[in-house]
């Protein structure tokens, strides 16, 4: 190896200069893609005139609106692994992954009772998003000793796993219900948002203020989280506050969880394959895998969009397929390659 790439800092630094560059062009990639294609020697042009608010030329309009969902897909996608990455620093569960503890679960009973009772678009969001505070609240109460706890011991992990699963259990009994008497008017509507779609996806600027303070209290537990993981044990005596630091990482990820469910429904698999590639190719260390993954997760989704919307235009697939076909045999190629290990 190279002395260079022998320098960790130097090493991640350029690992996460290549992956800023794969954000800028999977964004730049669904800005150009769709039915009417544009030149790459068109964005600038497009670009400026999206920036400026004279979007009267039909490449801008295009880039207005591709931009928008990109972005919206960026930030859901970057939220979903990074959650992931916190859930599984939390359980202690390479397995673990955003909607593992009943968080979209709960998202979804709010979500397709504002369906139901034909909620405007925010109303679905909001009560989204209640749905999923709401469990998350609930889950803190029922586990809340377990979370206080100053140890990482695996007991405690697996108790707040299961609580998380019996809710989770619950929410899923009330969507199938509501499912069940839901017009069929109402029915098509109420599928999309459960396997996850973006085609409606309002770009707001939420989603990415709880991305930004999430990702600063990651970055800044970082070196935390590497000795919990190595150490679960004696962290404590370390000098982590282990306590603490459970309740901020189980916060945090339900906070990223509501937000991306809100805005796209429940999209699976970014949260559980995007951690598990960047520890095979990058490793363990969270001062890497953090910001690693938000980009990475960001990139995924928006690719993940940018097919769904093209491969059989006019028609629109849901992104939850793609990730989810795209992600179950990564997934299981994963999973092989740590066996083999």
């Amino acid at each position: 190896m190279h002395p260079f790439f022998r320098n960790m800092q130097h090493r991640s630094t350029v690992i996460l200069a290549l992956l800023l560059l794969l954000a800028l062009a999977s964004l730049a990639i669904a800005a150009m893609t769709g039915s009417i294609a544009l030149a790459l020697n068109d964005l600038p042009g497009a670009l400026q005139e999206v920036v400026t608010g004279q979007t009267g030329t039909l490449a801008a309009t295009l880039l207005e609106l591709r931009l928008g969902r990109a972005l919206t897909a960026f930030v859901t996608g970057a939220a979903l692994a990074l959650a992931g990455v916190m859930m599984q620093a939390l359980l202690r569960n390479p397995l673990a992954d955003p909607y593992v503890l009943g968080i979209s679960a709960g998202a979804s009973v709010g979500a397709l009772a504002a369906l139901l009772f034909m909620g405007a678009l925010w109303m679905v969001d909001a009560a989204a998003f209640a749905g999923a505070v709401t469990i998350s609240m609930l889950l803190y109460l029922l586990a809340r000793r377990d979370l206080r706890a100053n140890t990482a011991a695996e007991g405690g992990s697996s108790l707040l796993l299961l609580t998380g699963v019996i809710l989770s259990s619950a929410c899923m009994a009330l969507v199938t219900l509501m499912l069940s008497i839901a017009p069929e008017s109402r029915l098509r509507g109420m599928i999309f948002w459960m396997i996850g779609d973006l085609s409606g996806a309002p770009l707001r600027l939420a989603p990415w203020l709880v991305l930004g303070a999430v990702l600063a209290f990651a970055l800044r537990s970082a070196r935390a989280l590497n000795v919990m993981a190595l150490h679960a044990e004696a962290a404590a005596t370390l000098g982590i506050r282990v306590g603490a630091l459970r309740k901020g990482l189980f916060f945090c990820s339900g906070l990223l969880t509501a937000s991306a469910v809100s805005s796209a429904g429940s999209i699976g698999f970014v949260g559980l394959i995007v951690p598990h590639a960047l520890r095979f190719a990058c490793g363990a260390d969270h001062r890497l895998l953090i910001p690693a993954a938000a980009l990475t997760g960001g990139s995924f989704l928006v690719l993940a969009d940018t097919l769904a919307r093209t491969v059989l235009a006019p028609q629109q697939l849901p992104v939850g397929v793609v990730t989810a076909l795209i992600g179950a045999p990564v997934f299981l190629v994963q999973l092989h390659r740590l066996r083999r290990a």
